[in-house]
């Protein structure tokens, strides 16, 4: 594989996993502008791209034959009274991978040559991936031939037309396909050939009136070349032009890197650049929504309360089923904001639907622990309290008892007695007060448990039921849209201009008077 055709392979295929990626996402007419053409690239693909195609077409008797084996330097093609018309497409390859092309393009096998592995093959690289065909004759009577040469012109990189000087005006010729080229002047050329029949004053009004006809076809800017396969005339600046060619990308290329441009273009509309969309951020919201939907503060301070007052049986009610569907509404216009309604739809049947979110987000808050039972301490620090509050009464009625003589205790005793019975009564007090803390702190801590374990619970049912799904989607939307980036074409191209003379006689240099300049060819690879 040429590196050519793995570059196409790879956007091509680039473009392949997107569409397997987005489906049924995208529209219709999308999906099968694409797919067509995925299959249409893979299809030129099979037949390598990175060939340039160029074919002589000419009339019997116009020399092109004699110009196929100047250019190939071989004596291949048949001319003259061997062959006096070309029936059959020859071809010479400059490269050892056109198998597959000539087969497609009907070329026999026995009409196949290649410069590839020929001793001078090292002189020839400047035109390494060169496939020369010589077509066959325009104007030939058999049936069939127009059928060749309409299956090879699409593939054509450069079409030279050999023309003769008896016959150049020949009406075959221009009614019917030089003016069916109109629009194709970047890749036709001209070669005026038998030149040197031509008494060298009046060269070059021939040339003129050849530009002449051709401007009359709609093909202005169609250089034309003087040559002559005798005396090589013309046959070197051929050569060079052909070089020229080989070094712009194949038609076939040029026309697949269009397609694949076209199709990740229209892929690229269908896949914008998203909203900046921070999941974090979303579930922050709506977990707050669902909490107050659930009632879930409400519940944590009943808990609490239970937790204070030693009674309660708290319990989560079920969410509001419009304040769900709202949240469900707002998760969907956020993550969807850019994306076209074939992505949208997908996202709103990838996510769970209102009930379930309204169910699982009831599920998730029934497994949230509402414990009201108070701290493990609670028993003992009554007793406590209670302990020493009979101990301050008992001590109390004790030291009234004495203060009225009716317990013989003497002053000391009952002074002794009544701070015994104060003492007893602070620390009733005291224990009392510790343990009511010790139940507001846990009080506390359990309110902000289930709010903690609410939101959690919360949060995990929104990821799992919003977020995964939506997540999912956007990466693949993102996907997409990096693989149609990466389909595209990678670089510029710019015009070939190529400056190069051809003397219609005498000596060349620059003082020739049949100077002929070929100019703006068509693109070349930057």
């Amino acid at each position: 594989m040429t590196s050519q055709d793995a570059t196409l392979g790879a956007r091509t295929e680039d473009l392949g996993r997107a569409l397997q990626i987005a489906g049924s996402r995208l529209a219709d007419a999308v999906f099968g502008k694409v797919a067509s053409s995925v299959a249409g690239v893979r299809e030129r693909l099979a037949l390598g791209v990175d060939h340039t195609v160029v074919a002589l077409a000419g009339g019997t008797g116009s020399g092109k034959s004699s110009t196929f084996n100047k250019i190939s330097r071989l004596s291949f093609a048949d001319v003259g009274v061997k062959r006096p018309t070309t029936a059959k497409v020859t071809a010479c390859s400059w490269s050892d991978d056109a198998s597959a092309l000539l087969d497609w393009l009907g070329v026999e096998r026995e009409r196949r040559i290649t410069r590839a592995g020929e001793l001078d093959a090292a002189d020839e690289a400047s035109l390494a991936g060169l496939v020369l065909l010589d077509l066959p004759d325009h104007d030939s009577v058999a049936p069939g031939h127009r059928d060749v040469v309409d299956k090879v012109l699409p593939l054509v990189d450069l079409l030279v037309w050999v023309v003769d000087p008896q016959k150049y005006a020949d009406d075959a010729l221009h009614t019917g396909y030089l003016r069916d080229s109109s629009g194709m002047q970047a890749s036709t050329v001209v070669v005026l050939n038998q030149i040197d029949t031509v008494p060298v004053g009046q060269r070059d009004n021939l040339v003129n009136d050849v530009k002449r006809l051709l401007r009359d076809d709609g093909l202005d800017d169609v250089p034309v070349v003087a040559a002559s396969t005798k005396t090589d005339i013309g046959i070197a600046d051929l050569r060079g032009l052909l070089e020229q060619t080989v070094a712009r990308r194949s038609v076939s290329a040029g026309r697949a890197a269009g397609e694949l441009d076209a199709a990740a273009a229209l892929l690229l509309s269908q896949t914008p650049a998203e909203v900046p969309w921070h999941i974090d951020t979303v579930l922050e919201r709506e977990v707050d929504a669902l909490a107050r939907a659930a009632g879930l503060e409400s519940v944590a301070a009943q808990v609490a309360a239970a937790v204070r007052n030693g009674y309660g049986s708290p319990e989560f009610r079920a969410p509001d089923a419009d304040a769900t569907a709202l949240s469900r509404s707002r998760w969907l216009t956020g993550a969807g904001e850019a994306l076209k309604p074939g992505w949208r739809r997908s996202l709103a049947s990838s996510v769970a639907s209102a009930q379930d979110l309204a169910t699982a987000v009831a599920t998730a808050l029934q497994g949230i622990s509402l414990d009201t039972r108070g701290p493990t301490t609670q028993r003992l620090t009554r007793r406590l309290a209670l302990g020493f509050v009979l101990l301050a009464v008992v001590l109390g009625l004790a030291t009234v008892l004495a203060a009225v003589d009716v317990l013989p205790a003497g002053d000391t005793w009952t002074t002794v007695l009544g701070v015994l019975a104060v003492a007893a009564a602070v620390t009733a007090l005291v224990v009392f007060l510790v343990g009511m803390q010790v139940r507001r702190a846990l009080a506390s801590r359990r309110e902000q448990g289930v709010i903690a374990s609410g939101r959690a619970a919360l949060e995990r049912v929104l990821r799992q039921t919003l977020g995964v799904p939506t997540q999912k989607l956007l990466d693949e939307h993102r996907a997409v849209r990096e693989l149609a980036q990466s389909a595209r074409d990678d670089g510029p191209s710019a015009p070939l201009r190529l400056e190069q003379s051809v003397t219609t006689g005498g000596r060349p240099g620059p003082s020739s008077t049949g100077t002929v300049r070929l100019t703006d060819l068509g693109p070349v690879r930057a």
